[in-house]
Protein backbone atom coordinates (compact mmCIF):
# COMPACT_ATOMS: atom_id res chain seq x y z
CA UNK A 1 0.00 0.00 0.00
CA UNK A 2 1.00 3.29 -0.97
CA UNK A 3 2.69 5.08 1.95
CA UNK A 4 3.42 1.76 3.95
CA UNK A 5 6.58 0.49 1.73
CA UNK A 6 7.94 -2.58 2.59
CA UNK A 7 11.12 -2.37 4.26
CA UNK A 8 14.10 -5.15 4.96
CA UNK A 9 15.41 -3.60 7.65
CA UNK A 10 13.93 -5.94 9.90
CA UNK A 11 14.83 -9.05 8.32
CA UNK A 12 17.56 -11.11 7.02
CA UNK A 13 18.82 -9.40 4.02
CA UNK A 14 21.99 -11.58 3.24
CA UNK A 15 20.05 -13.83 0.25
CA UNK A 16 21.89 -16.16 -0.90
CA UNK A 17 25.11 -15.54 -3.01
CA UNK A 18 25.28 -17.27 -6.10
CA UNK A 19 28.37 -17.41 -8.34
CA UNK A 20 27.51 -16.90 -12.13
CA UNK A 21 29.01 -19.34 -14.60
CA UNK A 22 31.10 -17.64 -17.35
CA UNK A 23 28.51 -19.31 -19.88
CA UNK A 24 25.42 -16.90 -17.60
CA UNK A 25 27.28 -14.38 -17.89
CA UNK A 26 27.59 -14.27 -21.27
CA UNK A 27 23.99 -15.10 -21.67
CA UNK A 28 22.89 -12.79 -19.48
CA UNK A 29 24.09 -9.99 -22.02
CA UNK A 30 21.73 -11.49 -24.63
CA UNK A 31 18.09 -10.93 -25.44
CA UNK A 32 17.63 -15.03 -25.79
CA UNK A 33 18.23 -15.53 -21.92
CA UNK A 34 15.66 -17.37 -21.02
CA UNK A 35 14.24 -15.55 -18.13
CA UNK A 36 12.00 -18.72 -16.44
CA UNK A 37 14.61 -20.69 -15.67
CA UNK A 38 15.49 -18.84 -12.33
CA UNK A 39 14.22 -18.24 -8.88
CA UNK A 40 13.95 -14.58 -7.16
CA UNK A 41 17.61 -15.20 -4.92
CA UNK A 42 19.13 -15.89 -8.38
CA UNK A 43 17.59 -12.89 -10.37
CA UNK A 44 18.91 -11.13 -7.49
CA UNK A 45 22.02 -12.54 -7.84
CA UNK A 46 21.85 -11.12 -11.48
CA UNK A 47 21.17 -7.75 -11.05
CA UNK A 48 23.73 -7.50 -8.27
CA UNK A 49 26.39 -8.68 -11.18
CA UNK A 50 24.68 -6.19 -13.41
CA UNK A 51 25.14 -3.01 -11.59
CA UNK A 52 29.09 -4.60 -10.48
CA UNK A 53 29.81 -5.33 -14.16
CA UNK A 54 28.26 -2.23 -15.65
CA UNK A 55 30.84 -0.45 -12.97
CA UNK A 56 27.97 1.27 -11.25
CA UNK A 57 28.98 0.64 -8.01
CA UNK A 58 32.19 1.64 -8.17
CA UNK A 59 30.78 4.72 -9.97
CA UNK A 60 28.21 5.93 -7.12
CA UNK A 61 30.61 4.49 -4.20
CA UNK A 62 27.68 2.32 -3.40
CA UNK A 63 27.66 -0.16 -0.46
CA UNK A 64 27.79 -3.53 -1.44
CA UNK A 65 25.65 -4.96 1.34
CA UNK A 66 23.34 -1.72 0.84
CA UNK A 67 23.13 -2.26 -2.83
CA UNK A 68 21.63 -6.36 -1.96
CA UNK A 69 19.28 -4.91 0.83
CA UNK A 70 17.72 -2.22 -2.02
CA UNK A 71 17.23 -5.38 -4.38
CA UNK A 72 15.48 -7.09 -1.93
CA UNK A 73 13.22 -4.81 -0.80
CA UNK A 74 12.58 -3.93 -4.51
CA UNK A 75 11.77 -7.25 -4.71
CA UNK A 76 9.14 -7.15 -1.86
CA UNK A 77 7.23 -4.23 -3.28
CA UNK A 78 6.21 -6.27 -6.62
CA UNK A 79 2.96 -7.60 -6.15
CA UNK A 80 2.26 -11.13 -7.37
CA UNK A 81 0.50 -9.97 -9.92
CA UNK A 82 0.58 -13.10 -13.31
CA UNK A 83 2.17 -10.28 -15.07
CA UNK A 84 3.57 -7.17 -13.68
CA UNK A 85 5.41 -8.99 -10.80
CA UNK A 86 9.41 -9.14 -10.13
CA UNK A 87 10.09 -11.51 -12.83
CA UNK A 88 9.04 -8.65 -15.26
CA UNK A 89 10.89 -6.25 -13.53
CA UNK A 90 13.72 -8.67 -13.97
CA UNK A 91 13.35 -9.31 -17.87
CA UNK A 92 12.87 -5.74 -18.15
CA UNK A 93 16.47 -4.91 -16.75
CA UNK A 94 17.92 -7.95 -18.65
CA UNK A 95 16.86 -6.56 -21.68
CA UNK A 96 18.40 -3.05 -20.59
CA UNK A 97 21.34 -4.82 -19.74
CA UNK A 98 21.47 -6.51 -23.35
CA UNK A 99 20.97 -3.24 -24.98
CA UNK A 100 23.66 -1.81 -23.36
CA UNK A 101 26.40 -4.67 -24.45
CA UNK A 102 24.79 -5.10 -28.12
CA UNK A 103 24.48 -1.35 -28.56
CA UNK A 104 27.70 -0.68 -26.97
CA UNK A 105 26.33 2.56 -25.04
CA UNK A 106 29.67 1.98 -22.34
CA UNK A 107 31.62 4.35 -24.54
CA UNK A 108 28.88 6.22 -25.53
CA UNK A 109 26.95 7.14 -22.86
CA UNK A 110 28.43 8.32 -19.18
CA UNK A 111 28.39 5.85 -15.99
CA UNK A 112 25.49 8.10 -14.44
CA UNK A 113 23.86 7.25 -17.69
CA UNK A 114 23.67 4.04 -17.63
CA UNK A 115 22.83 3.82 -13.47
CA UNK A 116 20.02 5.95 -14.56
CA UNK A 117 18.65 3.62 -17.33
CA UNK A 118 19.36 0.14 -15.07
CA UNK A 119 17.57 1.90 -11.79
CA UNK A 120 14.58 3.06 -13.70
CA UNK A 121 14.41 -0.36 -15.09
CA UNK A 122 14.80 -2.08 -12.14
CA UNK A 123 12.22 0.27 -10.45
CA UNK A 124 9.66 0.97 -13.02
CA UNK A 125 6.79 -1.17 -12.34
CA UNK A 126 7.21 -1.10 -8.61
CA UNK A 127 3.92 -2.21 -6.40
CA UNK A 128 1.67 -2.60 -9.39
CA UNK A 129 -1.67 -3.14 -8.59
CA UNK A 130 -2.39 -5.56 -11.48
CA UNK A 131 -5.46 -2.96 -13.27
CA UNK A 132 -4.24 -0.77 -15.73
CA UNK A 133 -4.38 3.47 -16.00
CA UNK A 134 -7.78 3.46 -17.80
CA UNK A 135 -9.01 1.37 -15.18
CA UNK A 136 -7.72 3.44 -11.75
CA UNK A 137 -9.77 6.36 -13.84
CA UNK A 138 -12.79 5.02 -14.94
CA UNK A 139 -12.88 3.64 -11.29
CA UNK A 140 -11.82 6.96 -9.46
CA UNK A 141 -9.64 4.93 -7.27
CA UNK A 142 -7.24 5.99 -4.79
CA UNK A 143 -4.00 6.55 -7.08
CA UNK A 144 -5.98 8.22 -10.14
CA UNK A 145 -7.62 10.62 -7.59
CA UNK A 146 -3.94 11.54 -5.61
CA UNK A 147 -2.67 12.01 -9.57
CA UNK A 148 -5.25 13.48 -10.88
CA UNK A 149 -5.61 11.01 -13.78
CA UNK A 150 -2.28 11.70 -15.26
CA UNK A 151 -0.08 8.49 -15.54
CA UNK A 152 -1.16 7.43 -12.02
CA UNK A 153 0.48 3.99 -12.01
CA UNK A 154 3.33 5.73 -13.51
CA UNK A 155 3.83 8.12 -10.95
CA UNK A 156 2.83 5.64 -8.29
CA UNK A 157 5.70 3.13 -9.37
CA UNK A 158 8.36 6.68 -9.16
CA UNK A 159 6.81 7.51 -5.29
CA UNK A 160 7.81 3.78 -4.68
CA UNK A 161 10.92 3.80 -5.60
CA UNK A 162 12.13 7.41 -3.80
CA UNK A 163 10.30 6.14 -0.57
CA UNK A 164 12.27 2.82 -0.68
CA UNK A 165 15.49 4.81 -1.45
CA UNK A 166 14.69 7.35 1.54
CA UNK A 167 14.99 4.41 3.77
CA UNK A 168 18.67 4.86 5.02
CA UNK A 169 19.35 1.24 4.56
CA UNK A 170 17.97 0.68 1.07
CA UNK A 171 19.60 3.73 -0.08
CA UNK A 172 21.95 3.13 -2.78
CA UNK A 173 22.61 6.55 -3.71
CA UNK A 174 23.79 7.79 0.14
CA UNK A 175 27.12 8.43 -1.12
CA UNK A 176 26.45 11.27 -4.04
CA UNK A 177 26.25 14.73 -3.85
CA UNK A 178 22.64 16.37 -3.14
CA UNK A 179 23.52 17.97 -6.22
CA UNK A 180 24.12 14.66 -7.92
CA UNK A 181 21.25 12.66 -7.02
CA UNK A 182 18.60 15.80 -7.56
CA UNK A 183 19.63 15.10 -11.74
CA UNK A 184 19.55 11.27 -10.95
CA UNK A 185 15.58 11.72 -9.35
CA UNK A 186 14.65 13.95 -11.97
CA UNK A 187 16.14 11.39 -14.42
CA UNK A 188 15.03 8.19 -12.80
CA UNK A 189 10.89 10.12 -12.81
CA UNK A 190 11.28 10.97 -15.85
CA UNK A 191 12.32 7.38 -17.77
CA UNK A 192 9.51 5.47 -15.39
CA UNK A 193 6.58 8.23 -16.63
CA UNK A 194 7.89 7.82 -20.02
CA UNK A 195 6.53 3.66 -19.86
CA UNK A 196 2.92 4.62 -19.95
CA UNK A 197 2.02 3.72 -23.06
CA UNK A 198 -0.91 6.84 -23.37
CA UNK A 199 2.43 8.69 -24.37
CA UNK A 200 3.59 6.03 -27.13
CA UNK A 201 3.38 8.69 -29.97
CA UNK A 202 4.35 11.57 -29.01
CA UNK A 203 7.85 9.61 -27.61
CA UNK A 204 8.51 8.15 -30.57
CA UNK A 205 7.65 10.36 -32.79
CA UNK A 206 10.38 13.17 -30.71
CA UNK A 207 12.86 10.65 -31.63
CA UNK A 208 12.26 10.02 -35.14
CA UNK A 209 13.09 14.10 -35.29
CA UNK A 210 16.88 13.46 -33.80
CA UNK A 211 17.59 9.72 -34.80
CA UNK A 212 19.41 11.03 -38.68
CA UNK A 213 20.96 13.46 -37.13
CA UNK A 214 21.89 12.10 -33.33
CA UNK A 215 24.42 13.60 -31.26
CA UNK A 216 25.43 11.35 -28.28
CA UNK A 217 26.74 15.38 -27.07
CA UNK A 218 23.16 16.71 -27.25
CA UNK A 219 21.76 15.95 -23.62
CA UNK A 220 18.16 16.53 -25.20
CA UNK A 221 18.94 13.74 -27.44
CA UNK A 222 20.42 11.86 -25.07
CA UNK A 223 17.61 11.87 -23.06
CA UNK A 224 14.85 11.18 -25.78
CA UNK A 225 17.46 7.82 -26.78
CA UNK A 226 16.87 7.03 -22.87
CA UNK A 227 13.13 7.10 -23.00
CA UNK A 228 12.72 5.50 -25.96
CA UNK A 229 15.30 2.06 -24.49
CA UNK A 230 13.05 2.02 -21.25
CA UNK A 231 10.26 1.89 -23.34
CA UNK A 232 11.79 -0.98 -25.76
CA UNK A 233 12.56 -3.13 -22.53
CA UNK A 234 9.39 -2.78 -20.64
CA UNK A 235 7.34 -4.04 -23.74
CA UNK A 236 10.46 -6.30 -25.49
CA UNK A 237 9.24 -9.72 -24.52
CA UNK A 238 8.53 -10.75 -28.37
CA UNK A 239 12.09 -9.97 -29.15
CA UNK A 240 12.90 -12.88 -26.90
CA UNK A 241 12.67 -16.66 -28.55
CA UNK A 242 8.86 -18.28 -28.47
CA UNK A 243 9.30 -20.69 -25.42
CA UNK A 244 10.20 -17.84 -23.56
CA UNK A 245 8.01 -14.88 -25.01
CA UNK A 246 4.55 -17.11 -25.40
CA UNK A 247 4.08 -17.83 -21.83
CA UNK A 248 3.89 -13.95 -21.03
CA UNK A 249 1.01 -13.30 -23.50
CA UNK A 250 -0.48 -15.83 -21.44
CA UNK A 251 0.16 -14.12 -18.33
CA UNK A 252 -0.69 -10.80 -19.55
CA UNK A 253 -3.86 -11.99 -20.72
CA UNK A 254 -4.98 -13.61 -17.32
CA UNK A 255 -4.34 -10.02 -15.92
CA UNK A 256 -6.15 -8.43 -18.92
CA UNK A 257 -9.19 -10.68 -18.16
CA UNK A 258 -9.01 -10.21 -14.26
CA UNK A 259 -9.32 -6.43 -14.99
CA UNK A 260 -12.20 -6.53 -17.83
CA UNK A 261 -13.85 -8.84 -15.25
CA UNK A 262 -13.53 -6.50 -12.61
CA UNK A 263 -14.58 -3.51 -14.93
CA UNK A 264 -18.32 -5.48 -15.96
CA UNK A 265 -19.02 -6.43 -12.24
CA UNK A 266 -18.46 -2.85 -11.50
CA UNK A 267 -20.53 -1.52 -14.11
CA UNK A 268 -17.53 0.10 -15.84
CA UNK A 269 -16.49 0.72 -19.29
CA UNK A 270 -14.44 -2.61 -21.13
CA UNK A 271 -11.20 -2.23 -22.72
CA UNK A 272 -12.23 -4.46 -25.60
CA UNK A 273 -9.31 -5.86 -25.87
CA UNK A 274 -9.09 -7.22 -22.53
CA UNK A 275 -12.55 -8.87 -22.98
CA UNK A 276 -12.50 -12.46 -22.51
CA UNK A 277 -15.19 -12.67 -24.81
CA UNK A 278 -13.73 -10.99 -27.65
CA UNK A 279 -9.54 -11.73 -27.50
CA UNK A 280 -7.51 -14.40 -28.45
CA UNK A 281 -3.56 -14.73 -27.90
CA UNK A 282 -2.93 -14.26 -31.66
CA UNK A 283 -5.67 -11.04 -31.84
CA UNK A 284 -3.68 -9.78 -28.65
CA UNK A 285 -0.64 -9.86 -30.29
CA UNK A 286 -0.83 -9.27 -34.37
CA UNK A 287 -1.54 -5.52 -33.76
CA UNK A 288 0.46 -4.81 -30.90
CA UNK A 289 3.73 -6.23 -32.43
CA UNK A 290 2.79 -4.89 -36.38
CA UNK A 291 2.06 -0.96 -35.44
CA UNK A 292 4.07 -0.78 -31.99
CA UNK A 293 6.93 -3.23 -31.55
CA UNK A 294 8.24 -3.38 -35.17
CA UNK A 295 7.55 0.15 -35.96
CA UNK A 296 9.87 1.30 -32.41
CA UNK A 297 12.70 -1.26 -32.75
CA UNK A 298 12.57 -0.29 -36.70
CA UNK A 299 13.09 3.45 -35.27
CA UNK A 300 15.94 2.34 -32.62
CA UNK A 301 17.78 0.31 -35.47
CA UNK A 302 18.38 3.30 -37.56
CA UNK A 303 21.04 4.56 -34.70
CA UNK A 304 22.17 1.05 -33.71
CA UNK A 305 21.66 -1.59 -36.82
CA UNK A 306 23.36 -4.41 -34.86
CA UNK A 307 19.52 -4.82 -33.36
CA UNK A 308 18.29 -6.14 -36.61
CA UNK A 309 19.31 -9.45 -36.95
CA UNK A 310 18.97 -9.99 -32.64
CA UNK A 311 15.58 -8.21 -31.92
CA UNK A 312 13.57 -6.57 -35.35
CA UNK A 313 14.21 -10.26 -36.83
CA UNK A 314 12.64 -12.12 -34.00
CA UNK A 315 9.55 -9.13 -33.90
CA UNK A 316 8.67 -10.36 -37.69
CA UNK A 317 8.69 -13.99 -37.34
CA UNK A 318 6.87 -13.72 -34.01
CA UNK A 319 4.07 -11.41 -36.05
CA UNK A 320 4.25 -14.23 -38.85
CA UNK A 321 3.95 -16.91 -35.59
CA UNK A 322 0.60 -15.46 -34.60
CA UNK A 323 -0.96 -14.45 -38.21
CA UNK A 324 -0.72 -18.27 -38.92
CA UNK A 325 -2.07 -18.91 -35.48
CA UNK A 326 -4.57 -16.50 -36.59
CA UNK A 327 -5.41 -18.43 -39.86
CA UNK A 328 -5.57 -21.70 -37.90
CA UNK A 329 -8.14 -19.80 -35.58
CA UNK A 330 -10.79 -18.48 -38.33
CA UNK A 331 -10.20 -21.94 -40.35
CA UNK A 332 -11.78 -23.66 -37.09
CA UNK A 333 -14.33 -20.91 -36.33
CA UNK A 334 -15.54 -21.91 -40.60
CA UNK A 335 -15.47 -25.82 -39.66
CA UNK A 336 -17.77 -25.03 -36.63
CA UNK A 337 -20.11 -22.51 -38.10
CA UNK A 338 -20.29 -24.74 -40.91
CA UNK A 339 -21.35 -27.75 -38.62
CA UNK A 340 -23.57 -25.90 -36.78
CA UNK A 341 -25.39 -24.65 -39.81
CA UNK A 342 -25.41 -29.02 -40.85
CA UNK A 343 -26.82 -29.65 -37.70
CA UNK A 344 -28.99 -26.75 -37.08
CA UNK A 345 -30.86 -28.36 -41.19
CA UNK A 346 -31.29 -31.69 -39.74
CA UNK A 347 -28.06 -32.71 -41.66
CA UNK A 348 -25.77 -34.79 -40.57
CA UNK A 349 -22.05 -34.16 -40.59
CA UNK A 350 -19.86 -37.08 -42.89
Amino acid sequence: MYGNVSSTHSITCMFLQYTLSSETIETLKKPTFDVWQWEYNEMLSCLEFMYHDLGLVREFNMNPITLKRWLLCIQENYRTNPFHNFRHCFCVTQMMYGMIHLCELQGRLSLMELGILMTAAVCHDLDHPGYNNTYQINAHTELAIRYNDISPLENHHCAVAFQILAQPENNIFSNISPEVFKQIRQSIIRLILATDMARHGDILESFKQVVFNFDFGKEEHVKTLQMMLIKCCDISNEVRPTEVAEPWVDCLLEEYFMQSDREKSEGLPVTPFMDRDQVTKPKAQIGFIKFVLIPMFEAVMKLFPQIEEVMVRPLQEARDHYEELMQLEEAMVEVQQKRAEILSGGGKVK
